[in-house]
């Protein structure tokens, strides 16, 4: 099969390449290594490393898997790293406190999920799937100390997140700060010409630049993605806030969280999440300012379009089309679970963790106070739900609509 590549200039792969970037360090360097690998027929080795330190990806997770996608669809080579060996240091990006270490075995156990989901997104036929432990974890301690003489203390702690700890007398332990060189180090490992991070990363992709540098390899570009906002809209996604959309999740679930979002937030999905192309969403924004397209029509694609990815297209379609029976036809869902209680007074928080209908207890409160937990359709802000013998009761759980029925049964 000839490579894409092969049929695109420099300039028309870096234009695709851009789309949904929030920085490039730098474009003139990239455009250099694309010309090159070109005239030299050797693709670019553009590598995403990714610690496991949880067992499941969302889509906040899937905007710079993405960008890997599109340098693979461009005929290069696309290195998925699994950082087994960093994610039991713990990267402190973003972090006020010292990241709980993970053992080997939570590693190793969060990193088989991950190989299995990234390939929804990723060919993995043309994938390298590396671990970062077949070479940190054979560095002596000769080589350690190399590897930190090649960068100081202090460029180290001008970093936002080491600076504002120590500011406010927050510890940082010892192996904090060998995380970022332990990164760079991979890209060395790899001999990687670029390399791709969220935005929260820079401080980290920039190190690698320099530690490939003292070790006489030319540098990596950076390409950079921005953080995907949560279904809030306000805070980055999120599974510990629950604002997020698992990518392993039922089609139906996928679909109503999706369509759950501001209109605002859906042209930021449509240009992160999708690889629609730049003059078709501004027609798409187009119809929509100007009343030719209702925004919930063009919600309802973007939605479809997610959905397939992830599962199949036959699946976006029964989605979307329950949705509408649901949603927009005011119908109760198929199959809701019914439950009988043999007590009148229930703790409504601890029934919807029980149920599935939400993860934890903190969580379901948070729902309760923000009457986002309906009871015979009029949101209930009350904790404590007192159930007569002659009523049936059906529960809805946020805008994505999980469901559940409860009728009280004397004992």
């Amino acid at each position: 099969m000839t490579s894409p590549a092969k049929k695109k200039s420099a300039d028309e792969q870096l234009a695709y390449l851009r789309k949904g970037c929030a920085e490039i360090i730098n474009e003139p360097e990239l455009r250099q290594k694309l010309e090159l690998a070109q005239k030299n027929k050797r693709p670019l080795r553009a590598k995403l490393g990714v610690d496991p330190t949880a067992p499941d990806i969302h889509l906040g997770h899937t905007v710079v898997l993405r960008k890997l996608k599109h340098f693979q669809d461009l005929g290069h080579t696309a290195i998925f790293l699994i950082g087994d060996f960093t994610g039991m240091v713990g990267d402190p990006s973003g972090r006020n406190t010292t990241r709980p270490p993970l053992t080997r075995e939570q590693v190793l156990a969060n990193a088989e999920t991950y190989k299995q989901q990234v390939f929804k997104i990723l060919d993995p036929q043309l994938t390298e799937v590396r671990f970062n432990s077949e070479w940190l974890g054979k560095l002596s301690s000769t080589d350690l100390v190399r590897l930190c003489g090649q960068y100081t203390v202090a460029r180290l702690i001008e970093r936002e997140d080491f600076r504002s700890r120590l500011e406010s007398n927050q510890p940082i332990s010892l192996h904090e700060l060998l995380y970022p060189m332990l990164q760079a180090y991979d890209s060395v490992a790899l001999e990687a010409d670029v390399e791709l991070g969220g935005t929260d990363q820079k401080f980290n992709l920039l190190v690698g630049r320099e530690i490939q540098r003292a070790y006489g390899q030319p540098s990596q570009v950076l390409v950079m993605t921005p953080i995907l906002p949560g279904l809030d809209g306000v805070q980055r996604m999120s599974k510990s806030l629950g604002n997020y959309v698992g990518i392993t999740e039922p089609p139906a679930e996928m679909f109503g969280k999706l369509m759950s979002i501001s209109d605002d937030l859906m042209w930021t999905y449509y240009e992160l999440l999708t690889d629609i192309e730049a003059a078709h969403l501004a027609d798409l924004r187009k119809q929509v300012r100007q009343g030719s397209m209702h925004p919930m029509d063009a919600k309802r694609e973007l939605a479809k379009m997610i959905v397939r990815d992830f599962h199949s297209a036959d699946a976006a379609g029964l989605a979307a089309a329950e949705f509408s029976r649901v949603f927009q036809e005011g119908k109760a869902a198929k199959d809701i679970p019914e439950v009988t209680i043999g007590h009148r007074s229930i703790q409504l928080a601890k029934l919807l963790v029980e149920r599935g209908l939400a993860p934890s207890s903190a969580e379901a409160s948070r729902l309760i106070k923000q009457g986002a937990v309906d009871v015979n359709e009029k949101p209930f802000r009350e904790f404590k739900l007192e159930l007569d013998p002659d009523v049936e009761y059906t529960v809805k759980v946020g805008k994505k609509g999980k469901f559940l029925r409860l009728r009280y049964k004397k004992p």
